[in-house]
Protein backbone atom coordinates (compact mmCIF):
# COMPACT_ATOMS: atom_id res chain seq x y z
CA UNK A 1 0.00 0.00 0.00
CA UNK A 2 1.30 3.45 -0.85
CA UNK A 3 2.56 5.89 1.76
CA UNK A 4 0.53 8.92 2.72
CA UNK A 5 2.34 11.22 0.24
CA UNK A 6 1.47 8.92 -2.68
CA UNK A 7 -1.77 7.42 -1.40
CA UNK A 8 -4.33 7.79 -4.24
CA UNK A 9 -7.29 8.34 -1.92
CA UNK A 10 -5.58 11.09 0.09
CA UNK A 11 -4.29 12.78 -3.08
CA UNK A 12 -7.79 12.71 -4.57
CA UNK A 13 -9.39 14.06 -1.39
CA UNK A 14 -6.72 16.77 -1.08
CA UNK A 15 -7.16 17.88 -4.71
CA UNK A 16 -10.95 18.05 -4.28
CA UNK A 17 -10.61 20.15 -1.12
CA UNK A 18 -8.13 22.59 -2.67
CA UNK A 19 -9.85 22.75 -6.06
CA UNK A 20 -6.77 21.41 -7.82
CA UNK A 21 -7.01 19.97 -11.30
CA UNK A 22 -7.43 16.19 -11.66
CA UNK A 23 -6.69 15.20 -15.24
CA UNK A 24 -6.81 11.72 -16.85
CA UNK A 25 -3.83 11.36 -19.22
CA UNK A 26 -2.43 8.72 -21.54
CA UNK A 27 1.10 8.86 -20.01
CA UNK A 28 2.94 9.90 -16.86
CA UNK A 29 4.53 12.87 -18.61
CA UNK A 30 3.72 16.22 -16.95
CA UNK A 31 3.06 17.74 -20.38
CA UNK A 32 0.50 15.07 -21.33
CA UNK A 33 -2.93 16.44 -22.20
CA UNK A 34 -6.33 15.31 -21.01
CA UNK A 35 -7.88 12.24 -22.66
CA UNK A 36 -11.22 10.42 -22.17
CA UNK A 37 -11.34 8.15 -19.14
CA UNK A 38 -11.61 5.07 -21.39
CA UNK A 39 -8.19 5.94 -22.94
CA UNK A 40 -6.40 7.13 -19.80
CA UNK A 41 -3.52 5.22 -18.22
CA UNK A 42 -2.67 7.75 -15.49
CA UNK A 43 -4.41 10.31 -13.29
CA UNK A 44 -2.45 13.56 -12.95
CA UNK A 45 -2.77 15.65 -9.78
CA UNK A 46 -1.64 19.28 -9.52
CA UNK A 47 -1.87 19.60 -5.71
CA UNK A 48 0.41 19.80 -3.73
CA UNK A 49 2.71 19.24 -6.73
CA UNK A 50 2.41 17.71 -10.17
CA UNK A 51 2.18 13.98 -9.65
CA UNK A 52 0.84 11.13 -11.81
CA UNK A 53 -0.49 7.79 -10.56
CA UNK A 54 -1.44 4.80 -12.76
CA UNK A 55 -5.19 4.84 -13.12
CA UNK A 56 -5.43 1.11 -12.45
CA UNK A 57 -3.55 1.44 -9.12
CA UNK A 58 -5.29 -0.33 -6.23
CA UNK A 59 -6.55 1.87 -3.39
CA UNK A 60 -7.36 1.29 0.28
CA UNK A 61 -11.08 1.37 -0.51
CA UNK A 62 -12.51 -2.15 -0.53
CA UNK A 63 -15.72 -3.63 -1.88
CA UNK A 64 -16.52 -7.13 -0.63
CA UNK A 65 -12.99 -7.22 0.87
CA UNK A 66 -11.49 -6.58 -2.60
CA UNK A 67 -9.42 -3.41 -3.25
CA UNK A 68 -11.01 -1.00 -5.72
CA UNK A 69 -8.85 0.62 -8.39
CA UNK A 70 -8.34 4.38 -8.76
CA UNK A 71 -10.31 4.53 -12.03
CA UNK A 72 -13.46 3.21 -10.31
CA UNK A 73 -13.01 5.63 -7.39
CA UNK A 74 -12.55 8.65 -9.66
CA UNK A 75 -15.49 7.66 -11.87
CA UNK A 76 -17.75 7.31 -8.81
CA UNK A 77 -16.74 10.86 -7.80
CA UNK A 78 -17.48 12.21 -11.29
CA UNK A 79 -20.97 10.63 -11.15
CA UNK A 80 -21.70 11.70 -7.56
CA UNK A 81 -24.72 13.81 -8.54
CA UNK A 82 -26.52 11.27 -10.75
CA UNK A 83 -29.17 8.78 -9.67
CA UNK A 84 -28.45 5.09 -9.14
CA UNK A 85 -29.86 3.82 -12.48
CA UNK A 86 -27.92 6.45 -14.44
CA UNK A 87 -24.71 5.63 -12.54
CA UNK A 88 -25.10 1.89 -13.27
CA UNK A 89 -25.75 2.62 -16.95
CA UNK A 90 -22.67 4.87 -17.14
CA UNK A 91 -20.48 2.16 -15.59
CA UNK A 92 -21.68 -0.41 -18.12
CA UNK A 93 -21.10 2.03 -20.99
CA UNK A 94 -17.55 2.85 -19.82
CA UNK A 95 -16.74 -0.86 -19.42
CA UNK A 96 -17.79 -1.42 -23.03
CA UNK A 97 -15.46 1.38 -24.15
CA UNK A 98 -12.58 0.01 -22.06
CA UNK A 99 -12.83 -3.51 -23.47
CA UNK A 100 -9.84 -5.58 -22.35
CA UNK A 101 -7.99 -2.51 -20.96
CA UNK A 102 -9.73 -2.85 -17.59
CA UNK A 103 -13.08 -2.71 -15.86
CA UNK A 104 -14.79 -0.15 -13.65
CA UNK A 105 -16.14 -1.58 -10.40
CA UNK A 106 -19.86 -0.85 -9.92
CA UNK A 107 -20.15 0.26 -6.29
CA UNK A 108 -23.20 -0.47 -4.20
CA UNK A 109 -25.36 2.45 -3.08
CA UNK A 110 -24.05 2.48 0.52
CA UNK A 111 -20.42 2.10 -0.61
CA UNK A 112 -20.78 4.94 -3.10
CA UNK A 113 -22.47 7.18 -0.54
CA UNK A 114 -19.74 6.59 2.09
CA UNK A 115 -16.99 7.15 -0.47
CA UNK A 116 -18.40 10.47 -1.73
CA UNK A 117 -19.02 11.67 1.84
CA UNK A 118 -15.40 10.92 2.73
CA UNK A 119 -13.92 12.44 -0.45
CA UNK A 120 -15.78 15.74 -0.08
CA UNK A 121 -14.58 16.08 3.53
CA UNK A 122 -17.92 15.63 5.30
CA UNK A 123 -16.56 12.64 7.24
CA UNK A 124 -13.11 11.68 8.53
CA UNK A 125 -13.83 7.96 8.66
CA UNK A 126 -15.12 5.40 6.17
CA UNK A 127 -15.74 1.79 7.06
CA UNK A 128 -14.70 0.66 3.56
CA UNK A 129 -11.24 2.33 3.70
CA UNK A 130 -8.42 0.37 5.32
CA UNK A 131 -5.74 2.18 7.40
CA UNK A 132 -2.42 3.20 5.88
CA UNK A 133 0.42 0.69 6.03
CA UNK A 134 2.04 0.78 9.47
CA UNK A 135 -0.95 2.52 11.07
CA UNK A 136 -2.45 -0.10 13.36
CA UNK A 137 -5.16 1.87 15.16
CA UNK A 138 -6.02 4.15 12.21
CA UNK A 139 -5.21 7.35 14.15
CA UNK A 140 -2.58 8.52 11.68
CA UNK A 141 -4.84 7.71 8.73
CA UNK A 142 -7.60 9.85 10.23
CA UNK A 143 -5.16 12.67 10.92
CA UNK A 144 -3.84 12.53 7.36
CA UNK A 145 -7.38 12.50 6.00
CA UNK A 146 -8.28 15.51 8.15
CA UNK A 147 -5.33 17.47 6.80
CA UNK A 148 -6.15 16.41 3.23
CA UNK A 149 -9.73 17.64 3.61
CA UNK A 150 -8.28 21.12 4.35
CA UNK A 151 -6.17 21.00 1.19
CA UNK A 152 -2.94 20.42 3.15
CA UNK A 153 -0.38 17.87 2.07
CA UNK A 154 -0.91 14.44 3.61
CA UNK A 155 2.04 13.52 5.87
CA UNK A 156 3.86 10.21 5.71
CA UNK A 157 3.67 7.66 8.49
CA UNK A 158 6.17 8.51 11.23
CA UNK A 159 6.75 12.09 10.07
CA UNK A 160 6.18 15.19 12.15
CA UNK A 161 2.66 16.53 12.46
CA UNK A 162 3.56 19.62 14.44
CA UNK A 163 1.51 22.77 14.72
CA UNK A 164 3.26 25.76 13.16
CA UNK A 165 6.19 23.42 12.35
CA UNK A 166 7.32 23.09 15.97
CA UNK A 167 7.98 19.75 17.63
CA UNK A 168 6.42 16.37 16.91
CA UNK A 169 2.67 15.92 17.26
CA UNK A 170 1.23 12.59 18.34
CA UNK A 171 -1.19 11.29 15.68
CA UNK A 172 -3.90 10.84 18.30
CA UNK A 173 -3.46 14.47 19.31
CA UNK A 174 -3.83 15.47 15.67
CA UNK A 175 -7.24 13.80 15.60
CA UNK A 176 -8.24 15.77 18.73
CA UNK A 177 -7.08 19.03 17.18
CA UNK A 178 -9.04 18.23 14.04
CA UNK A 179 -12.22 17.89 16.15
CA UNK A 180 -11.88 21.43 17.47
CA UNK A 181 -14.85 23.61 16.69
CA UNK A 182 -13.95 26.41 14.30
CA UNK A 183 -15.51 29.79 14.97
CA UNK A 184 -16.99 31.87 12.20
CA UNK A 185 -19.50 34.58 11.38
CA UNK A 186 -23.10 33.98 10.43
CA UNK A 187 -22.30 33.69 6.72
CA UNK A 188 -19.63 31.01 7.08
CA UNK A 189 -21.75 29.04 9.53
CA UNK A 190 -24.78 29.03 7.25
CA UNK A 191 -22.76 27.95 4.24
CA UNK A 192 -21.88 24.59 5.79
CA UNK A 193 -19.27 22.23 4.41
CA UNK A 194 -20.08 22.85 0.75
CA UNK A 195 -22.34 25.27 -1.15
CA UNK A 196 -25.85 23.87 -1.38
CA UNK A 197 -28.45 24.82 -3.95
CA UNK A 198 -31.80 25.32 -2.23
CA UNK A 199 -33.63 26.57 -5.33
CA UNK A 200 -35.84 23.47 -5.31
CA UNK A 201 -37.30 24.64 -1.97
CA UNK A 202 -38.93 27.57 -3.77
CA UNK A 203 -40.94 25.17 -5.94
CA UNK A 204 -42.04 23.18 -2.91
CA UNK A 205 -43.07 26.32 -1.03
CA UNK A 206 -44.86 27.98 -3.96
CA UNK A 207 -48.28 26.36 -3.30
CA UNK A 208 -48.16 27.47 0.34
CA UNK A 209 -46.88 31.00 -0.36
CA UNK A 210 -49.48 31.86 -3.01
CA UNK A 211 -52.15 34.27 -1.89
CA UNK A 212 -55.51 32.76 -1.12
CA UNK A 213 -58.48 34.36 -2.90
CA UNK A 214 -60.46 36.66 -0.71
CA UNK A 215 -63.63 35.05 0.48
CA UNK A 216 -66.90 36.91 0.32
CA UNK A 217 -68.24 37.83 3.73
CA UNK A 218 -70.74 35.26 4.93
CA UNK A 219 -74.01 36.45 6.47
CA UNK A 220 -74.20 36.07 10.18
CA UNK A 221 -76.19 33.09 11.46
CA UNK A 222 -78.26 33.47 14.62
CA UNK A 223 -77.07 31.51 17.61
CA UNK A 224 -79.85 28.97 17.15
CA UNK A 225 -78.82 25.33 17.22
CA UNK A 226 -81.58 24.43 14.80
CA UNK A 227 -80.20 26.81 12.17
CA UNK A 228 -76.56 25.75 12.48
CA UNK A 229 -75.12 24.17 9.33
CA UNK A 230 -73.34 20.83 9.60
CA UNK A 231 -71.03 20.22 6.66
CA UNK A 232 -69.82 16.70 6.16
CA UNK A 233 -66.04 16.35 5.95
CA UNK A 234 -64.83 16.15 2.38
CA UNK A 235 -63.66 12.72 1.27
CA UNK A 236 -59.88 12.82 0.59
CA UNK A 237 -58.57 12.01 -2.87
CA UNK A 238 -57.03 8.54 -3.35
CA UNK A 239 -53.31 8.46 -4.20
CA UNK A 240 -51.46 6.40 -6.83
CA UNK A 241 -47.66 6.11 -6.52
CA UNK A 242 -45.55 5.87 -9.69
CA UNK A 243 -42.04 4.52 -10.11
CA UNK A 244 -39.32 7.21 -10.41
CA UNK A 245 -37.09 4.80 -12.34
CA UNK A 246 -35.85 6.00 -15.72
CA UNK A 247 -36.61 2.53 -17.13
CA UNK A 248 -40.31 2.76 -16.25
CA UNK A 249 -42.68 2.73 -19.23
CA UNK A 250 -45.05 5.04 -17.36
CA UNK A 251 -43.78 8.38 -16.06
CA UNK A 252 -45.37 11.70 -15.11
CA UNK A 253 -45.27 12.77 -18.76
CA UNK A 254 -47.42 9.94 -20.18
CA UNK A 255 -49.37 8.43 -17.25
CA UNK A 256 -52.31 10.81 -17.73
CA UNK A 257 -52.74 9.79 -21.37
CA UNK A 258 -52.54 6.12 -20.39
CA UNK A 259 -54.95 6.04 -17.43
CA UNK A 260 -57.45 8.66 -18.66
CA UNK A 261 -57.47 8.09 -22.43
CA UNK A 262 -56.43 4.44 -22.57
CA UNK A 263 -53.54 5.18 -24.90
CA UNK A 264 -49.81 4.57 -24.37
CA UNK A 265 -47.16 6.95 -25.72
CA UNK A 266 -43.45 6.83 -24.77
CA UNK A 267 -42.47 9.19 -21.91
CA UNK A 268 -40.01 11.17 -24.07
CA UNK A 269 -42.03 11.27 -27.28
CA UNK A 270 -43.54 14.42 -28.76
CA UNK A 271 -46.99 12.91 -28.23
CA UNK A 272 -46.50 12.86 -24.45
CA UNK A 273 -47.96 15.66 -22.35
CA UNK A 274 -46.01 18.72 -21.27
CA UNK A 275 -46.11 17.77 -17.57
CA UNK A 276 -42.65 16.18 -17.52
CA UNK A 277 -41.40 18.39 -14.69
CA UNK A 278 -44.58 18.18 -12.61
CA UNK A 279 -44.29 16.67 -9.15
CA UNK A 280 -48.02 15.89 -8.88
CA UNK A 281 -50.86 15.19 -11.32
CA UNK A 282 -54.64 14.80 -11.03
CA UNK A 283 -56.83 12.50 -13.11
CA UNK A 284 -60.57 11.80 -12.91
CA UNK A 285 -62.24 8.41 -13.14
CA UNK A 286 -65.83 7.32 -12.55
CA UNK A 287 -65.78 4.39 -10.11
CA UNK A 288 -69.33 3.09 -10.58
CA UNK A 289 -69.24 0.60 -7.70
CA UNK A 290 -68.16 3.34 -5.24
CA UNK A 291 -69.83 6.54 -6.47
CA UNK A 292 -71.90 6.19 -9.67
CA UNK A 293 -72.89 9.86 -9.75
CA UNK A 294 -69.59 11.76 -9.83
CA UNK A 295 -66.01 10.98 -10.94
CA UNK A 296 -63.33 10.49 -8.30
CA UNK A 297 -60.18 12.57 -8.46
CA UNK A 298 -56.90 10.64 -8.10
CA UNK A 299 -53.56 12.17 -7.09
CA UNK A 300 -50.47 10.81 -8.92
CA UNK A 301 -46.98 11.29 -7.46
CA UNK A 302 -43.61 9.60 -8.02
CA UNK A 303 -42.53 9.44 -4.38
CA UNK A 304 -43.71 9.90 -0.78
CA UNK A 305 -41.21 12.66 0.12
CA UNK A 306 -44.03 15.13 0.93
CA UNK A 307 -46.31 12.59 2.59
CA UNK A 308 -47.87 13.13 5.98
CA UNK A 309 -48.36 9.92 8.03
CA UNK A 310 -52.12 9.88 7.36
CA UNK A 311 -51.58 10.00 3.57
CA UNK A 312 -50.62 6.32 3.49
CA UNK A 313 -54.22 5.29 4.19
CA UNK A 314 -55.15 7.00 0.89
CA UNK A 315 -52.69 5.04 -1.30
CA UNK A 316 -54.68 2.70 -3.56
CA UNK A 317 -51.99 1.43 -5.97
CA UNK A 318 -48.22 1.39 -6.54
CA UNK A 319 -46.73 1.19 -10.05
CA UNK A 320 -43.35 -0.58 -9.96
CA UNK A 321 -40.62 -1.75 -12.32
CA UNK A 322 -39.48 -4.52 -9.99
CA UNK A 323 -36.65 -2.50 -8.44
CA UNK A 324 -36.86 -2.65 -4.64
CA UNK A 325 -34.91 0.63 -4.12
CA UNK A 326 -38.14 2.40 -5.12
CA UNK A 327 -39.60 1.51 -1.71
CA UNK A 328 -36.70 2.82 0.40
CA UNK A 329 -38.65 5.84 1.74
CA UNK A 330 -42.02 4.10 1.87
CA UNK A 331 -43.87 3.36 5.12
CA UNK A 332 -43.35 -0.31 4.29
CA UNK A 333 -39.92 -0.61 2.67
CA UNK A 334 -40.13 -4.40 2.42
CA UNK A 335 -41.96 -5.31 -0.85
CA UNK A 336 -43.71 -8.34 0.66
CA UNK A 337 -45.11 -6.22 3.51
CA UNK A 338 -45.93 -3.27 1.22
CA UNK A 339 -48.05 -5.34 -1.14
CA UNK A 340 -50.00 -6.82 1.76
CA UNK A 341 -51.38 -3.31 2.31
CA UNK A 342 -51.35 -1.82 -1.21
CA UNK A 343 -51.74 -3.61 -4.57
CA UNK A 344 -48.84 -3.34 -7.00
CA UNK A 345 -48.96 -2.89 -10.76
CA UNK A 346 -46.20 -3.83 -13.22
CA UNK A 347 -46.57 -2.62 -16.82
CA UNK A 348 -44.11 -4.09 -19.31
CA UNK A 349 -43.93 -5.05 -22.97
CA UNK A 350 -46.23 -7.85 -24.09
CA UNK A 351 -43.28 -9.63 -25.76
CA UNK A 352 -41.16 -9.72 -22.57
CA UNK A 353 -41.53 -11.64 -19.33
CA UNK A 354 -41.91 -9.69 -16.07
CA UNK A 355 -38.73 -9.45 -13.94
CA UNK A 356 -38.10 -12.31 -11.53
CA UNK A 357 -38.55 -9.97 -8.56
CA UNK A 358 -42.10 -9.11 -9.70
CA UNK A 359 -42.96 -12.81 -10.08
CA UNK A 360 -41.58 -13.53 -6.60
CA UNK A 361 -43.80 -10.84 -5.02
CA UNK A 362 -46.85 -12.97 -5.80
CA UNK A 363 -50.45 -12.31 -6.80
CA UNK A 364 -50.62 -8.93 -5.01
CA UNK A 365 -48.64 -7.43 -7.91
CA UNK A 366 -50.65 -7.31 -11.13
CA UNK A 367 -48.47 -7.87 -14.23
CA UNK A 368 -49.78 -6.62 -17.58
CA UNK A 369 -48.13 -6.32 -20.97
CA UNK A 370 -48.71 -3.70 -23.65
CA UNK A 371 -47.75 -3.81 -27.32
CA UNK A 372 -44.24 -2.51 -28.09
CA UNK A 373 -44.23 1.06 -29.33
CA UNK A 374 -43.97 1.68 -33.05
CA UNK A 375 -44.00 5.12 -34.60
CA UNK A 376 -47.24 5.40 -36.62
CA UNK A 377 -46.51 5.70 -40.33
CA UNK A 378 -50.04 6.36 -41.52
CA UNK A 379 -53.16 7.16 -39.59
CA UNK A 380 -53.46 8.27 -36.00
CA UNK A 381 -52.00 6.73 -32.87
CA UNK A 382 -55.44 5.54 -31.77
CA UNK A 383 -55.70 3.03 -34.63
CA UNK A 384 -52.41 1.33 -33.70
CA UNK A 385 -52.88 1.28 -29.90
CA UNK A 386 -56.38 -0.21 -29.63
CA UNK A 387 -55.24 -2.90 -27.15
CA UNK A 388 -54.11 -0.32 -24.59
CA UNK A 389 -57.65 0.52 -23.48
CA UNK A 390 -58.29 -3.13 -22.61
CA UNK A 391 -55.21 -3.17 -20.36
CA UNK A 392 -56.20 0.13 -18.72
CA UNK A 393 -59.68 -1.19 -17.93
CA UNK A 394 -58.12 -4.24 -16.25
CA UNK A 395 -55.97 -1.97 -14.09
CA UNK A 396 -58.89 0.24 -13.06
CA UNK A 397 -61.04 -2.80 -12.28
CA UNK A 398 -58.36 -4.11 -9.93
CA UNK A 399 -57.93 -0.69 -8.25
CA UNK A 400 -61.70 -0.27 -7.78
CA UNK A 401 -62.09 -3.77 -6.33
CA UNK A 402 -59.28 -3.14 -3.84
CA UNK A 403 -60.70 0.27 -2.85
CA UNK A 404 -64.09 -1.28 -2.07
CA UNK A 405 -62.49 -3.97 0.07
CA UNK A 406 -60.48 -1.34 1.99
CA UNK A 407 -63.57 0.71 2.86
CA UNK A 408 -63.78 3.45 0.20
CA UNK A 409 -67.35 4.73 -0.06
CA UNK A 410 -69.20 7.57 -1.76
CA UNK A 411 -68.61 9.96 1.14
CA UNK A 412 -65.82 8.42 3.18
CA UNK A 413 -62.33 6.92 2.97
CA UNK A 414 -60.56 4.37 5.18
CA UNK A 415 -58.53 5.65 8.12
CA UNK A 416 -55.99 2.81 7.84
CA UNK A 417 -55.09 0.08 5.38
Amino acid sequence: MASAEQDPLLLLRQSIASGGAIVPTASSDDAAGEVPLSQATHLKFSTPSHFSIPIDAQTRFTSNDTPVDLRSIYFAWLKREVAIPEYNTSVSQLNEELGDKGQVRMLAFVERLDLITWLEGASEECEYIKPLAGDKDGATSNAAAALASKGAAAPAIGTQLGRSGKGTLDPRLAVIYNSERKMGDRNSVLRGIKPTDFSHVRKLAAPFMSKKPQQAPTPSIPNNPTLATHKKPRRPDPIILLSPSASSLLRMSNIKSFLENGQYVPPNSLSASSSTGASMLHINRLMKDIDPNRPMRFVLVEGPEQFKPEYWSRVVAVFTTGQSWQFKNYKWSNPAELFRHVPGIYVGWRTEKPPESVRNWGHRVMSVGIDPWKEPVQGSIESSRWRDREIVEQIWKMIESNMRSKGWRRDQAPTSI
